[in-house]
């Protein structure tokens, strides 16, 4: 039986997806059509597709006669980023919190409970996109949850690196901010919530300007 071509692209899509953010895929890497639809089963055309999906959700970029990539970005452009998060994503988590249902608070509290028993690097970056998006789902403007996300997919390669760095000596801390942003989620209480998350964001931006090496990494 044939396979419809938006469920043959999506299929691609989520396969390519998952390869840039665990990191098979990395920034700079050209992503060969010819090579994903062999790998898939699918034609050439669920591919440039699914392609497309991607570039408006940040995690790829097209470059003309080229093809597509995964974008590479300099240590300022992350740094943007992370200053963009730091004001977009609590005003995403102001217009959350009046719309989180029991049921999600008890699904943040028990992912906060699996990153805290956590020792690997790529689950807890599951764990925390999840963690995190999670918290936004309350809100009910597309453009900011669509942003949210895709300032997400496109620093997720420097979030890896930097977690990977830092190891699980740090780890404390990630567990202490999300804890208190818990609480304020489980308040209600839409002032702390802006205010730990601001400083969330904000410690990790300020300790990647402390790791060039991070950006180096790119490089080669």
């Amino acid at each position: 039986m044939d396979v419809p071509e938006g469920a043959a692209s999506a299929r691609v899509a989520d396969f390519l997806r998952d390869a840039i953010l665990s990191g098979d895929i990395g920034p700079g890497e050209w992503i060969r059509q010819e090579e994903v639809a062999e790998r898939s089963g699918a034609s050439r055309l669920p591919v440039r597709e699914a392609l497309r999906i991607l570039e408006a959700e940040g995690l790829t970029e097209h470059e003309p006669r080229r093809g597509a990539r995964v974008p590479r970005l300099g240590r300022h452009e992350v740094d943007v980023m992370y200053r963009m998060r730091e004001r977009l994503e609590p005003l995403a988590v102001a217009e959350s919190i009046p719309h989180l249902t029991e049921e999600d608070l008890a699904r943040l509290e028990e992912l906060q409970e699996c990153i805290e028993h956590n020792t690997d690097v790529s689950q807890f970056l599951v764990l925390d996109r999840q963690f995190h998006l999670l918290s936004y789902t309350g809100c009910a403007i597309d453009q900011l949850l669509g942003t949210v996300t895709r300032l997400w997919n496109s620093t997720q390669y420097y979030r890896r690196a930097f977690v990977t760095i830092t190891g699980p000596g740090r780890m404390w801390v990630v567990n202490a901010e999300h804890r208190l942003l818990l609480d304020s989620l489980q308040r209600r209480d839409v002032v702390d919530a802006e205010r730990y998350l601001v400083g969330h964001i904000r410690r990790t931006r300020i300790e990647l300007e402390r790791h060039p090496e991070v950006f180096d990494e790119v490089g080669r």
